[in-house]
């Protein structure tokens, strides 16, 4: 019996029936994030958010977290990690970083192999106490990034590559609950909180609503922000409802430019619209990952915070999609379209013969400071290669560096960005050490560089109306005209000259206006055609490609967001669908949006940037 049972144990052990130690670390969950950044834009096609090193050439301080390994031993660790300029030159990469585990640096240099996310092998540790404090230490500061840190005491036991199998093993790991907690019944939803979310939920909660109001970054504000530096667009107090906007005067920054230094972009005064408002509860820092429909209705959205990973569930009879991408529209199935029509399907002379999906693309907007003394660059070479015909002899970019028009805006979107990155380093590190000329840019150092792009168009989720050229060109009203959109039909495309020099990898746009008359926007656009209890605000709403190009500026997409705050405040005292608010209730949100939620008597003090319109209504023949 004695001998059996050796066997069995002989067996069990070769078989590898003994259970290894595991330990999985995210990455973004640190304590002590130092120098580095959490970017989720990614997650949904990643699988999570990562830490990046955006130093802008110079290493950023060491991230830092305690951990509690499940028992002593020797622990085979595995980096997931991206060699982030791989798409344009093969072999290592600039994001640079190490690995220590209390204090001690591991050898492997990591985020400079492989092609894509992969889960690279930093060695061994031998762990004696189990109370260990990791450290990710950068040595460039060119946005090194980590998704997650593996421990396990099985060699050779990888973690999943693909993304869905990889959640399926967070999952398990970090011991998620299989149903996430509720956070609370609300009477409105709203999904991102840019310009359009922020006016959406105040509106709907001064006029009785109980709102939610769920941002993934930590501060509000979208391409308004001082993460991203995109000044207000479009004018206010125009069109026949004009006390919408008067929301913007309350929140909207003074100073005006784009690219500029944080503070114009005011993210306090946004944060306190939000926080003076007793019916909004707000989740900053959380992202929408999953709908639950019942029927063609969202019965709740589920929301994961970018650091913790903690998820929320939300309930409510209404959901306003503010996202710009139009996510949570996808998730619920909401009907939709990517990129330009021809110009047979709505008859518009803009667009092009035949139906394609380019889009309008992202910036990634950067400036310098004068350091009044000689200051170096470190020499940036990763496969896009400027010469002095090439580069781009400037000290700051705005919108006009813009990438990816080519390239699809959602499932391409860590690629954009990066390129966008990439370009600029490329053309400093050129100016800086290889022109001859360059007095200019000696003494400058890179003094911002966004790493969250400021994004155009991606998904524009589909209306009972949509909105085409001809509408704002012949001026042709609908009787639920609301917000009117002042903008020039502004479509961007890439530059020819940048085209010359960097075929099919363009960083440089040009914008063709057509002005046209204030055009009120009809309210059949601002809510989904099959999605029954779904709103959009936004640049994301029931329009073509072409008349995407006035409506998707910042001041025009806040007053939708008032507009669908009214209309939500309606179908809950009528209890309605968004649908029903147009069919049946139309002269109430007339009423509403000739009062206007905002304060009154407050100056008009942002007149800048509000583009060029016609003076008057057009001669149709």
């Amino acid at each position: 019996m004695k001998t059996r049972l050796i066997t069995f144990l002989i067996l069990f052990l070769s078989f590898g029936f003994v259970k290894a130690e595991r330990l999985l670390v995210e990455a973004e969950n640190f304590n002590h994030k130092g120098g580095w950044v959490v970017d989720q834009q990614f997650m949904d096609l990643m699988g999570s958010p990562y830490l990046m090193a955006h130093g802008l050439g110079k290493p950023v301080s060491d991230a830092m977290t305690q951990v509690v390994f499940p028992g002593k031993g020797t622990y085979y660790v595995y980096v997931r990690t991206y060699n982030w300029t791989s798409p344009w030159k093969k072999g290592e990469g600039p994001g640079k970083f190490r690995l220590s585990v209390n204090k001690k640096m591991l050898p492997t240099v990591l985020g400079v192999e492989g092609e894509t996310w992969i889960w690279q092998s930093a060695g061994k540790v031998n762990i004696n106490n189990t109370e260990i404090t990791l450290g990710l230490h950068d040595l460039t500061g060119f946005n090194g990034r980590c998704d997650a840190l593996y421990f396990t005491t099985e060699e050779d036991d990888v973690p999943p590559f693909a993304v869905n199998e990889l959640s399926v093993f967070r999952r398990e790991l970090l011991h998620f609950p299989a149903t996430p907690p509720s956070a609370g019944t609300y009477d409105l939803v709203v999904v991102g909180a840019g310009v359009a979310g922020i006016s959406a939920a105040v509106s709907a909660a001064r006029l009785g609503c109980k709102v939610a109001l769920i941002h993934d970054r930590p501060v509000l504000g979208g391409n308004n922000s001082s993460e991203i530096r995109v000044h207000l667009g479009g004018r206010i107090e125009a069109g026949a409802y004009k006390e919408l906007g008067n929301l913007q005067k309350e929140f909207g920054p003074i100073r005006g430019g784009n690219a500029q230094p944080g503070d114009f972009y005011e993210d306090e005064k946004k944060y306190q619209i939000v926080a003076n408002e007793e019916n909004i509860t707000l989740f900053a820092n959380f992202r929408a990952i999953a709908v639950e429909m019942d029927a063609d209705k969202i019965k709740s959205v589920t929301a994961k915070h970018i650091e913790s990973g903690d998820e929320k569930k939300f309930t409510a009879p209404l959901f306003s999609d503010c996202t710009g991408d139009g996510t949570v529209g996808y998730l619920a199935g909401a009907d939709f379209a990517v990129g330009r029509e021809s110009k047979a399907e709505f008859g518009e002379e803009t667009a092009p013969d035949v139906a394609d999906k380019m889009t309008m693309g992202s910036s990634v907007q950067w400036y310098s400071v004068d350091e009044k003394k000689s200051i170096g660059f470190p020499y940036f070479n990763y496969g896009v290669r400027f010469t002095a015909a090439s580069c781009e002899k400037v000290t700051m970019g705005e919108w006009t560096w813009e990438t990816g028009m080519n390239y699809d805006q959602i499932n391409d979107f860590e690629r954009i960005r990066d390129y966008g990155l990439m370009v600029v380093f490329s053309n400093w590190s050129y100016l800086k050490n290889e022109l001859k000329e360059n007095d200019l840019y000696k003494n400058r150092k890179l003094g911002w560089v966004a790493y969250v792009a400021g994004k155009r168009e991606s998904r524009r989720l589909l209306g009972d109306y949509i909105l085409k050229e001809d509408d704002l060109k012949k001026y042709v009203v609908h009787e639920d005209g609301t917000a009117a959109t002042t903008w020039t039909i502004d479509l961007h495309y890439p530059d020819p000259k940048n085209t010359a020099n960097f075929p099919g990898e363009e960083f440089k746009s040009i914008a063709k206006h057509k002005p046209i008359y204030p055009y009120p926007i009809p309210y059949r656009c601002l809510y989904s055609r099959n999605v029954d209890n779904l709103f959009m605000a936004g640049r994301n709403i029931s329009v073509t490609h072409v008349a995407l190009g006035t409506v998707r500026v910042m001041r025009t997409t806040g007053m939708m967001g008032e507009v669908v705050g009214m209309a939500a405040s309606l179908c809950k005292k009528y209890k309605e669908t968004p649908r029903g608010i147009y069919r049946r209730h139309l002269s109430d949100l007339k009423d509403l949006m000739k009062s206007g939620v905002g304060k009154k008597g407050l100056p008009n003090n942002q007149k800048y940037n509000e583009g060029e319109t016609l003076k008057s209504l057009p001669i149709i023949r």
